[in-house]
């Protein structure tokens, strides 16, 4: 075993709430959904905390804290404008980090 720090992709897992509520999304919402899960998984930090740090994103998502007051908590990635979007936290732990989407919601 390495001491190196684990590196993307990272392992993403739902709730059961949040897949139910995927698996009830139309066809482009899903696709889209699954565009954003892209991204994240493969993001050296999927938080992209920093300045300017998700200019990399495609125009229609961004990612910020749910809550301004906790930078480290859970985030959401806005999809389309608003449209829609996916609540979820990333524990870097060393042996598996990993993403836990917690909701899921497409208007």
């Amino acid at each position: 075993m390495s001491d190196e720090l684990p590196r993307p992709p990272w392992q993403m897992d739902w709730t059961a709430e949040a897949h139910q509520e995927f698996e009830h999304m139309p066809a482009d919402a899903k696709k889209l959904i699954l565009a954003a899960r892209a991204e994240l998984v493969t993001a050296l930090d999927p938080y992209y905390r920093g300045v300017d740090a998700d200019a990399s994103l495609p125009h229609w998502i961004t990612v910020r804290p749910l809550a301004s007051t906790s930078p480290g908590g859970p985030h959401i990635a806005d999809l389309a404008g608003g449209r829609g979007w996916l609540i979820f936290t990333f524990i870097r732990r060393h042996a598996e980090p990993q993403i836990t989407v917690t909701d899921a919601f497409w208007a």
